[in-house]
């Protein structure tokens, strides 16, 4: 037998048992990881966005928050200085009052 054909068969078995594909039994356990793991991914993924999307909402509902407190804050002070301006007058025309009372009841 010529030596070319002996390495010919050598390779023709060989490379039966080396090249092809793994067995059945090796592929699953790879294969359900590699589904495992996209899913895993995948779950992550979703969690992350859904955390991200919640953050973003709660800083425009904050924003939101701190101007309607700050309009309430302005609208309370204005309230208060009306109230204090109502104050004055019905102080001044009270002290008022009675002097004008005073006055007509002399003369």
């Amino acid at each position: 037998m010529p030596l070319w054909v002996f390495f010919l068969m050598i390779l023709t078995f060989s490379s039966g048992s080396h090249c092809s594909s793994p067995s059945p039994t090796l592929r699953m356990p790879r294969y359900a990881q590699k589904v495992f793991a996209d899913s895993l991914r995948e779950i992550l993924n979703q969690l992350f966005a859904y955390k991200r999307l919640q953050n973003v909402s709660s800083r425009q509902q904050g924003k939101r928050n701190q101007e309607q407190g700050a309009k309430a804050w302005l609208d309370r002070q204005r309230d208060s200085m009306w109230e204090d301006q109502k104050q004055l007058a019905l102080e001044s025309i009270l002290v008022a009052l009675p002097r004008k009372h005073s006055r007509n009841s002399r003369g």
